[in-house]
């Protein structure tokens, strides 16, 4: 029951700040929003405020902000005014209130890190090793489990991000490590092999390496409001740049499409996570705010990606798009978003079964 919570907690605030980006852009606007729901379908319950509907709907798995005027042939609606009708306005302010969605999950899994590293302070590897591989060029030299590396050609090495750039970036070339082993301080010169290991999204890269693995050894550094700030800004572009180079990889077929997810794989992720703590699951959490963000900038129609393109091509031709073409379009692309949320549950059933 914990885990059911925490999927639909989770859920429920990626939607809600989603749509609340919407929502506001759209007031802010000067634009007329009837209704502002959290999940689809009947409503559970609903409260007006002014002239907007507040209401949870019983299907979870979205929302939406419906405003006046969405559909260029609908009628003036009674309490609101021409001005306030959403394709009555220029094509740059429509373009605003649709891209304020996925730019809210962005702002969410910033505020997240921000969080995150001002109240738990970054965690930084230590360059102390839990492993040795066999055959390896530090197997060879006598390093072993437990050493600590001090430096590397006299430069001193604090991070394992240190000692790992510093080794790859010798090019082979001799180096000589002091390492710290119990209250010793020793020397080993060694060179490093072109050896090859997956990277992050599993392909083969060449590397210069010398066999070792950290141990998970770290130490965390207390970070103040401004520099959390910073690290989050830091920490939310790579999450972007990784989500973008994993699509580019799927296109490439780089990436096999069975490692496509769907909602069983978040929850399973989010139960996970949960249990772990409630900092992994904000973690988590922020890293599915940045998925979504990216997904719905898809320049696939019925996506925010596809409604932001049409906006563009009206922006350059100073006409909309025919309404034809666009419901012949979204048709497409909902065909297109079904199919690939029957694969990625397909997937998702397919690991249960298969026990991974």
């Amino acid at each position: 029951m914990q885990s059911v919570a925490a999927f639909i907690i989770v859920l429920g605030v990626l939607i809600a700040f989603h749509e609340l980006g919407h929502f506001l852009v759209a007031k802010l606007m000067g634009m007329g929003v009837k209704t502002y729901s959290l999940g689809f379908g009947p409503k559970v319950f609903g409260k007006r405020y002014g002239q907007t509907e507040y209401r949870l709907s019983w299907i979870p798995l979205g929302g939406y902000v419906s405003l006046v005027g969405e559909r260029e042939d609908d009628q003036l609606e009674e309490g609101f005014t021409a001005r306030e009708h959403f394709n009555r306005r220029p094509a740059w302010q429509r373009t605003l209130v649709i891209l304020a969605g996925p730019v809210f999950n962005v702002i969410l899994a910033w505020l997240i890190f921000w969080g995150l590293f001002w109240a738990q302070g970054m965690y930084e590897p230590l360059p102390v090793i839990g492993r040795v591989q066999e055959e390896s060029p530090a197997a060879a030299a006598g390093i072993m489990k437990g050493d600590r590396i001090l430096t590397v050609n006299g430069k001193e090495i604090d991070t394992w991000s240190d000692l790992s750039n510093t080794i790859s970036a010798s090019n082979g070339t001799e180096v000589t490590l002091t390492i710290e082993r119990g209250d010793e301080t020793i020397t080993k010169a060694l060179k490093p092999k072109l050896m090859t290991r997956p990277n992050l999204f599993g392909e083969d890269e060449k590397s210069y390496l010398i066999g070792i693995v950290g141990s998970g050894d770290h130490r965390v550094v207390p970070v103040s409001g401004g520099s959390a700030a910073v690290l989050s800004i830091e920490r939310t572009w790579d999450y972007i740049s990784l989500t973008v180079q994993g699509f580019a990889k799927l296109i490439e077929r780089a990436i096999p499409l069975d490692t496509v997810g769907g909602p069983i794989m978040i929850a399973q992720l989010v139960s996970q996570q949960a249990q772990q703590g409630f900092g992994n699951l904000l973690a988590l959490t922020a890293l599915i705010s940045v998925n979504l963000a990216i997904i719905n900038l898809l320049p696939i129609p019925v996506l925010d990606g596809g409604h932001i393109l049409f906006l563009i091509i009206e922006m350059i031709r100073r006409k909309p798009v025919s309404p034809r073409v666009q419901e012949m379009t979204f048709r497409v692309g909902f065909v297109l978003l079904i199919t690939l949320m029957l694969l990625a549950t397909y997937n998702d059933i397919a690991r249960i079964f298969g026990g991974s």
